[in-house]
């Protein structure tokens, strides 16, 4: 097990995560990002199936066809698209839709990706490595049009102008904060 390992690379995240965040106005998200991955539910499994350069949810899931730790994960963390999956009543009853994500936690996905593409790629990283992965995994995703709309315009923003002009756009237009 790579227990220390996997601290540290939870704390590398939270900490880049937490710097985004407080660059556009989020404090709070920034401090309580991802507090769930220190749960034994998470944390042990992280250890165990640690390999410090893609998450060790994907291990799990080669492993066992699923992941325990993501199933946690996801069903307490705002800021994944995942956790706003509901059953429909008015379509096909009991398929999923999408629900809307406030922008809040659009804008902590967006610095939730940048943190994971920092940390899985070191010094190689660039700023349009969150939107590669993003077009990557994302073609069977449940994802609301809007919120899929505000992601993809962060994402190409972020690749095209950097986070500077971004963050400050997050911070003025999106989110509306004096800074």
């Amino acid at each position: 097990m790579k227990a220390w390992d996997h601290f540290k690379t939870i704390i590398r995240h939270k900490r880049l995560v937490r710097k985004g965040c407080f660059a556009v106005g989020l404090y709070k998200q920034g401090i309580l990002h991802d507090l769930s991955k220190f749960s034994p539910s998470e944390f042990v499994i992280g250890a165990k199936y640690y390999q410090g350069d893609q998450s060790p949810n994907n291990a799990e899931r080669h492993h066992n066809g699923y992941s325990t730790a993501w199933l946690h994960h996801k069903g307490r963390n705002r800021h994944h698209h995942e956790y706003w999956v509901d059953y429909s009543i008015q379509k096909e009853p009991g398929s999923l839709i999408p629900v809307p994500m406030p922008e809040k936690y659009i804008v902590e996905m967006l610095m939730d990706r940048i943190a994971a593409s920092k940390v899985y790629n070191r010094n190689a990283y660039t700023d349009d490595m969150p939107l590669q992965y993003y077009r990557k995994g994302t073609e069977h995703s449940l994802l609301h049009e809007k919120t899929k709309e505000l992601l993809e315009k962060l994402l190409v923003m972020l690749a095209d102008q950097g986070e500077k002009e971004t963050f400050t756009y997050i911070r003025k237009e999106i989110l509306n904060r004096k800074h």
